[in-house]
């Protein structure tokens, strides 16, 4: 399978499979994409995942060999069934998504791992926002997601150059959370994936939405904030955290 979905405990990992071609993405790895995503998102089982690639790079973008072109209406179509579709899906996923990136994560392959909640790099790790090299605009919501890392400045560069950022400027910039050793890079990522499954998941879910509205007006976000802290304090995971901390003693949440 040129995308595979392993399932180990209460961590999913989801792995571009197709390195002999660094992970470039067909029209069919979109689609398993847009599957695998779903699961992931409604497992109850699934409390923390690992979006990942398979040899020695990330993901360098779509497949530019298996690309046609058809009217402007089939490409709108095109886009939105396409990588509109999984990255949606990918965002709103109400648990913490972890990308772990080792080379090139150009393209489509920087948007994917920058719609995770966090970024685990290897010493190896480039992005470029290469599109202008066959004059095309970002895609896969790239330029909304740098807006929101870096700011608005910086992301205009990255995109205007379509040069490359190496590991230790993505992490100066915040593109990244962390920058490891090539051969350390999973096994970091997979223990904050442990980290992050064994924590109250379903505040990780509210968080993560909240978040998502960081930019609207403080009034609008302390609405939802008097929205989302009752129902928190109703959950399980909050009675659970009361009684461990009396009791002096980790916290089993479960996420409910």
């Amino acid at each position: 399978m040129t995308v595979e979905l392993r399932i180990e405990g209460a961590v999913a990992k989801i792995v571009l499979n197709r390195p002999e071609k660094l992970n470039s993405l067909t029209w069919d790895m979109r689609q398993l994409l847009r599957e695998y995503f779903t699961e992931v998102r409604y497992n109850d089982a699934v409390r923390a995942i690992i979006v990942t690639g398979e040899g020695r790079a990330f993901c360098t973008g779509a497949d530019v060999g298996g690309m046609s072109r058809g009217d402007l209406r089939h490409e709108r179509q095109k886009l939105s069934m396409g990588s509109h579709t999984y990255m949606r899906i990918l965002h709103a996923i109400e648990k913490p998504v972890i990308a772990a990136v080792r080379g090139p994560a150009v393209g489509i392959g920087m948007s994917i791992a920058l719609c995770c909640d966090m970024v685990i790099a290897s010493e190896t790790t480039r992005f470029s926002q290469i599109f202008r090299r066959i004059g095309l605009a970002p895609d896969g919501g790239a330029i909304w997601l740098l807006n929101h890392r870096i700011g608005m400045a910086k992301a205009k560069e990255l995109v205007f150059t379509g040069r490359f950022v190496e590991a230790q400027e993505a992490l100066s910039l915040g593109l990244v959370n962390e920058v490891v050793p090539d051969d350390q890079m999973m096994a970091r990522a997979e223990a904050l994936a442990a980290e992050l499954a064994d924590g109250p998941t379903f505040a990780f879910g509210l968080a993560k939405k909240m978040f998502h509205m960081a930019n609207s007006s403080y009034e609008d976000f302390l609405d939802l904030e008097n929205f989302v802290q009752p129902q928190l304090g109703q959950s399980a995971d909050h009675q659970e955290g009361v009684a461990a901390f009396k009791e002096r003693r980790p916290a089993a949440f479960k996420g409910r």
